[in-house]
């Protein structure tokens, strides 16, 4: 049996409802938690600063993921490819900062290979790709009602008219990618 390769991930792809919800569906992805990265403030932010959009977070997820079973490079191609990320600070009715597209590299292959994606990803869109690319800066876990949200919430409007067209355009792009 091989020995597991985890690393970390760090994106923001609008809501971090979303985004849980579609890597939460991946294969060799072990854990997926909600939070917020970037901002300005000191100390621990709360979802409520962070919706005020003056905090400068991102709402964002972060990854445990096993790179024996899915590469980075595959994270980022579903990432880019399950949010628009050629609108500035905004996801559908989502707006503000903290609803930027970004990716928070963890180190230097990291980058390297993010900066590749976002060359060869920008011909499929009609728009310029807007996506921030920066070194994580502090991770900060979102309050446990922002957990598993649309796992514990499906049927919420928000979930049912937001989240799951998400995860079916996932299911049709990424079938092989998913967890059986």
């Amino acid at each position: 049996m091989q020995s597991k390769n985890i690393q970390l991930a760090t994106l923001g792809g609008g809501c971090f409802w979303c985004t849980e919800a579609v890597f939460q569906e991946v294969k060799g992805v072990e854990k997926v938690v909600s939070g917020y990265a970037g901002g300005n403030v000191p100390g621990h932010p709360t979802y409520r600063e962070i919706c005020s959009g003056l905090t400068g977070h991102a709402e964002v997820i972060q990854l445990t993921f096993d790179a024996n079973e899915i590469s980075y490079v595959d994270l980022l191609t579903i990432f880019m490819t399950t949010h628009d990320p050629t609108t500035l600070n905004r996801q559908g009715a989502d707006r503000g900062t903290q609803y930027r597209s970004v990716i928070y590299y963890h180190n230097n292959e990291q980058k390297e290979l993010a900066e590749v994606i976002l060359k060869e990803m920008e011909p499929y869109f009609d728009n310029p790709i807007v996506t921030e690319l920066s070194e994580l800066p502090k991770f900060f876990e979102a309050e446990k009602e922002h957990q598993n949200y649309y796992r514990d919430n499906e049927t919420q409007g928000y979930c049912s008219f937001v989240i799951t067209p998400k995860l079916a355009k996932l299911r049709s792009l990424h079938a092989d990618k998913l967890k059986k």
